[in-house]
């Protein structure tokens, strides 16, 4: 929209609170020029949860990190995805994550929750497909196998073995696929000059031995009754506990969205209370929780 002279001086252009000074003066009205500028994003969903009975590790949640271009003035909006909830040998559920977004304009990237991992109990189920995919459950049969995952996000489950004893696959990772009963490591994302791991595969639970969760919020595994959940706001798939009927295995941790917008082009405007730090000449916004950006 065209902005008219005043009769003193011109007006003003600003964004936010900076005045705007690349503007185009035509005879009697002025067009501000105003550029889209990229920004980095991470992008991690939720966890996959595990389960109690001597069960699969979840999968870690969908990992995507990369550059986007944002346009001027227009709102995107942050959808933090949940953890899935562990379960235990009575529950015939299996709770995979939530999926995480970043969607405006031409931006949407979605990342696939992380699938649950698998039960020993009957015949078992094996882990579920999801952005890693979940670890087997811990029987001698095909539903032993684990979850695959989805193509540029993440890696597949491990496969639950029961050589006498019971032995749970674990949850993939973003980086390396669930082994056993180990979970997969996720990857080292390089956002913030602080380097850190995201999305881990939850360990399968083992009735002899505990293993460890993937590096980047991968719960541990247990051969008591304990839950090892993952690392909320890093998509860590939870930790697969011992045999028991009532209690439940790990839950998956929550997803995480960060950007890094240089911070010239910085807008202020964000609902969702994301935290707000500096990194040299950037401004890094880390959602916890679901909001939104006004570019």
């Amino acid at each position: 929209m065209a902005i008219y002279k005043n009769t003193t001086e011109l007006s003003k252009v600003y964004k936010g609170a900076t005045e705007l000074s690349a503007v185009y003066f035509g005879a009697n009205l002025i067009f501000p020029i105003i550029t889209d500028y990229s920004i980095d994003y991470l992008v991690v969903a939720g966890g996959g949860g595990s389960n109690a009975d001597n069960g699969g590790g979840g999968g870690a949640g969908g990992y995507l990190t990369s550059s986007a271009t944002l346009n001027l003035t227009t709102l995107y909006t942050i959808t933090i995805g949940a953890g899935g909830a562990g379960s235990s040998k009575l529950a015939l559920s299996q709770y995979s994550g939530n999926n995480t977004s970043f969607i405006g304009g031409l931006v949407s990237f979605t990342s696939i929750g992380g699938g649950a991992g698998g039960k020993r109990d009957g015949t078992g189920y094996p882990g579920l497909i999801g952005g890693s995919g979940g670890g087997g459950g811990s029987i001698s049969n095909s539903n032993n196998v684990g979850g695959s995952g989805t193509a540029g996000q993440g890696t597949s489950g491990g496969n639950g073995v029961n050589f006498g004893s019971y032995h749970g696959g674990g949850g993939g990772g973003a980086g390396v696929s669930g082994g056993l009963p180990n979970g997969g490591n996720g990857l080292q994302s390089s956002i913030t000059s602080v380097s850190t791991y995201y999305a881990g595969g939850g360990c399968g639970g083992s009735n002899d031995s505990a293993g460890v969760g993937g590096l980047g919020g991968g719960g541990n595994g247990s051969s008591t009754f304990a839950m090892n959940s993952g690392v909320t706001n890093t998509g860590g798939g939870g930790g697969g506990g011992a045999n028991s009927g009532t209690f439940s295995g790990g839950s998956g941790g929550s997803g995480v969205v960060i950007l890094k917008i240089t911070t010239s082009k910085y807008s202020g405007t964000t609902t969702g209370s994301p935290t707000v730090t500096t990194d040299g000449t950037d401004t890094i916004l880390t959602y916890t929780g679901s909001g939104t950006y006004t570019a």
